[in-house]
């Protein structure tokens, strides 16, 4: 199951909207066919195992990082290929949480005669897919907040000016950190302000993977469609979907389209303009599983107080900005101490002279 969870990870930057999913068949005590997922429309883990193992299958344990799939979507079920191909065992790491299949897979297998094993590993194989898992148990994306930030946690200088502050170690993290994601979203300040494309910018063979870079989708919050058709965000691949109060049916609405920008209405919210929670659940209704925040602090303060902030990665270089400078995150002061917001230190990375924090909050 360790190989066949590693063999998931392979996935992580291409699988979206689908799981990340690792399959490996082993009979008589070798392994005779492995596989996992690598695209949305392509083959399913199982059948690359299948595969590769051919008639090997037969009378063979399967193991599986989630359980098979029981419903046709764009390919055809996995479990009852299982089925007939002959494996004698089936040993998954997870129940599927997608209601479309939730048991069914595991119950076509055991009708069919199949022994199974459900659940082994549960936490390692809901690690590779918070974004699903969170899509399908909670009805939203799995939500990361991005911040750069100095030592006395400002991230840009009171005149606005922020690049850089971290090195070209953290830069190149932080690409990383956006190819495996199905959306980037910001606010329309630092859009405008920074230019900013939000794309992937390293190669293919930068991120170790087979195949074409699939970009994030760029989500844009802009209450009051300020975006520019000539914006810097338009002159980069990947699709770019913009939140507004009201959608103008002009001529500005009119040469947004234009430039492939999805338009759409999101209800007012005080202080912030827009209903995050709303925009969460559209998101996870159009399939996308994690989304990372890289906004201003105002509007990431705002994902964190309001509790939308599922991982909180930080990248923190050794300078020191001043009280003047801008905060990293604007977020209200508690009442007391004991009310401060806890977070949990869950890997701590050092990237040249800057380190990488990655923090989920204490529930």
């Amino acid at each position: 199951m360790n190989h066949a969870l590693a063999l998931a990870e392979r996935g992580l930057t291409t699988t979206s909207p689908n799981p990340r999913v690792g399959c490996v068949l082993v009979r008589d005590g070798a392994i005779v066919g492995e596989g996992f997922h690598a695209r949305a429309g392509g083959p399913h883990a199982e059948v690359h195992a299948l595969r590769q193992a051919g008639d090997r299958a037969r009378g063979a344990t399967a193991y599986v990082t989630l359980e098979p799939c029981s419903h046709v979507g764009r390919t055809p079920a996995c479990a009852p290929q299982l089925v007939e191909a002959g494996v004698a065992r089936v040993v998954t790491a997870m129940n599927d949480p997608n209601p479309q299949v939730a048991g069914r897979g595991h119950a076509i297998l055991r009708e069919a005669g199949v022994e199974v094993v459900e659940a082994i590993a549960p936490a390692a194989a809901r690690a590779l897919n918070p974004g699903f898992v969170s899509r399908m148990e909670r009805g939203r994306p799995w939500v990361t907040v991005k911040v750069a930030q100095s030592l006395d946690g400002r991230s840009a200088l009171a005149s606005g000016e922020s690049q850089w502050i971290t090195g070209e170690s953290a830069r190149r993290d932080v690409q990383c950190l956006r190819a495996r994601q199905c959306a980037v979203l910001s606010g329309i300040d630092t859009v405008l302000t920074d230019s900013a494309r939000l794309n992937v910018r390293l190669s293919a063979e930068e991120l170790g993977i087979e195949g074409e870079v699939r970009q994030p989708v760029r989500v844009v919050l802009d209450s009051g469609l300020r975006l520019p058709p000539f914006a810097a965000i338009f002159d980069s691949a990947g699709p770019v979907w913009i939140y507004t109060r009201d959608v103008d049916d002009g001529v500005h609405h009119d040469a947004l389209v234009k430039r492939a920008a999805t338009l759409s209405e999101a209800p007012a919210a005080p202080r912030l303009g827009l209903d995050l929670e709303f925009i969460l659940a559209d998101l996870a209704r159009r399939e996308i599983n994690e989304v990372l925040v890289e906004a201003g602090a105002k509007l990431a303060g705002a994902f964190v107080a309001a509790g939308l902030c599922d991982e909180l990665v930080v990248y923190q270089a050794p300078v020191l900005l001043g009280h003047h400078a801008r905060p990293a995150l604007a977020l209200p002061e508690p009442g007391a101490l004991a009310d401060a917001m806890r977070w949990t230190l869950v890997d701590e990375t050092r990237l040249a002279d800057d380190l990488r924090l990655t923090l989920r909050p204490v529930r």
